[in-house]
């Protein structure tokens, strides 16, 4: 049923193909009811009797002694409350889901190595009708992660790809908050407290608890023509996603809170007779469980609150630029998420999209470095500028904490006597998981991915020594300084010069 028609956010005035409607504020306190006088009146929350005989319920996403500006509840009104349902029941279909990555878990390992893997396909191609329907929950693969979700600290990486709608199904995911990244295929998401229309160039954050189905929005002309949805998640445990601090910014800059979108309330209805079950499928500490009712979980009228699932448009995200040397990766942070570390984060998510670079004599490629965090990177449209990895649209790569990197020779040479005019960077729109610690890769991500791509032998080979060619100039350099040491060049073992005279 169709939710009470709202004051039309401005946020959303510009997305005309989507059919709903949102409340905007990130970390508001919402109030939305989809029939008019549902809630109860203001000053209480647990009415004796509820109006139209619907059931109250809370669900609380901190502990009760939480901090007010950490606490995180909402009160939920709806048609029969979470708990009638069967007992629930392990199942199979998650062997490639993680999250436990500590050293006992013989199935994450670290490694120093670099890795770059290629987009995640569907098991059912795009044409074909062959083979088993994929699901969201069955397409997700985790690539690494950080920590325990039953710690309630750290971290999971994963890819997804599916190709079928979750028909009478939901999903609850109890080890953490789910950052979703479309990268092809606009997803329906139909939660407890409202719908959600994620297209590419869009994220949707999804907070543990939140019973969910994830849907595929296909052309009204071929409605049962085969579409899959690819795209990444990012899960942290123990913590939740907020807006990073803007410190000397001040007020503005990056990700604005007026442009979080949250739904309002919409709710399925249930005949008494219909008699058909709804499966709903738990993650608990990586492992799959799922439990039947013989009602939809979608059935909540009307709700307020804080703890609630939201989207938000990259292309709304304020950039910022320099006239000289770059910006830190965290100073495009739409997302961060807090560690148990004073000072720290657990996870930043970074976009980097359209933007004017002009800074003055400036190396404006990504310069060599070595780093506390780990860096995985996605494309979501266009192509990757990075001259290493074959990273495409859809593939992911990583780089573990403290390994060098950088871009080719070539690349630093070019970008060393380019002119530093002003341009206009575009075309592409691609993101960083910026990780402040050691990431464990999955045995799935180095051994059964379907598309690994190792660091190219010998990429490094062509670095050559320009130092080599200025120990005159800078032996006189020295002496010039009354300076006692002399610079010779190296030499080979049967004594000739180390100089590269191809320079």
């Amino acid at each position: 049923m169709p939710s009470q028609k709202p004051s039309i956010c401005p946020a959303n005035a510009t997305h005309s193909e989507d059919p709903y409607k949102y409340q905007c504020g990130f970390g508001n306190h919402h109030v939305t009811e989809a029939i008019p006088g549902v809630l109860p009146p203001c000053g209480t929350n647990l009415p004796q009797k509820c109006r139209y005989g619907l059931y109250a319920e809370q669900l609380n996403g901190t502990p009760f002694i939480s901090p007010r500006n950490m606490a995180s509840s909402v009160w939920m009104y709806r048609g029969k409350p979470a708990a009638a349902h069967h007992p629930p029941v392990k199942i199979g279909g998650g062997d490639h889901i993680e999250s436990c990555f500590l050293s006992i878990n013989s199935n994450a390992t670290f490694t120093p190595l670099s890795y770059t893997w290629g987009p995640l396909k569907s098991d059912q191609s795009l044409a074909s009708t062959a083979g088993p329907a994929v699901t969201f929950v069955q397409g997700l693969k985790t690539i690494g992660g950080h920590g325990d979700a039953t710690l309630k600290e750290g971290l999971a990486v994963h890819q997804y790809a599916f190709d079928t709608d979750m028909h009478q199904q939901a999903f609850s995911n109890h080890d953490g908050e789910l950052l979703l990244i479309p990268q092809h295929g606009t997803l329906d998401i139909k939660t407890e407290l409202g719908n959600l229309r994620v297209k590419p160039e869009f994220i949707v954050v999804l907070p543990p608890g939140i019973r969910f189905s994830v849907n595929i929005v296909r052309a009204l002309e071929s409605p049962m023509s085969k579409i899959k949805a690819t795209g990444y998640a990012l899960e942290v445990f123990g913590t939740r996603f907020t807006l990073p601090d803007l410190g000397v910014l001040g007020a503005n800059g990056l990700a604005h809170p007026r442009d979080f979108e949250y739904p309002m309330a919409r709710f399925d209805h249930d005949a008494e007779d219909d008699g058909r079950p709804f499966c709903v499928t738990i993650k608990l500490a990586g492992r799959l469980f799922s439990y039947t009712q013989p009602h939809t979980p979608f059935d909540v009228v009307a709700w307020n609150g804080k703890y609630a699932p939201y989207r938000y448009d990259l292309s709304r995200f304020c950039h910022l630029t320099a006239n000289t040397d770059q910006l830190d990766p965290t100073s495009y942070c739409v997302l961060t998420a807090p560690s148990k570390g004073p000072g720290m984060s657990l996870v930043d998510f970074c976009i980097f999209g359209d933007k004017w670079a002009v800074s003055r004599n400036t190396l404006r490629i990504p310069y060599y470095h070595r780093n506390i965090a780990t860096e995985l990177c996605g494309v979501i449209r266009g192509q990757y500028p990075g001259s290493v990895r074959p990273l495409e649209a859809g593939g992911l790569s990583f780089e573990q904490s403290y390994m060098p990197h950088g871009e080719t020779y070539e690349a630093h040479r070019k970008a060393s006597e380019a002119a530093n005019d002003p341009v206009k960077l575009g075309g592409s729109l691609f993101f960083m998981f910026n990780v402040s610690s050691h990431l464990a890769l999955t045995r799935w991500a180095t051994e059964e991915h379907p598309d690994i791509r190792l660091e190219r032998p010998g990429i490094w080979d062509s670095m050559k020594n320009h130092f080599a060619h200025h120990l005159q100039e800078a032996n006189a350099c020295l002496s010039g300084s009354h300076g006692q040491q002399t610079l010779t060049p190296p030499k080979s073992p049967d004594g000739r010069m180390l100089i590269d005279t191809n320079l």
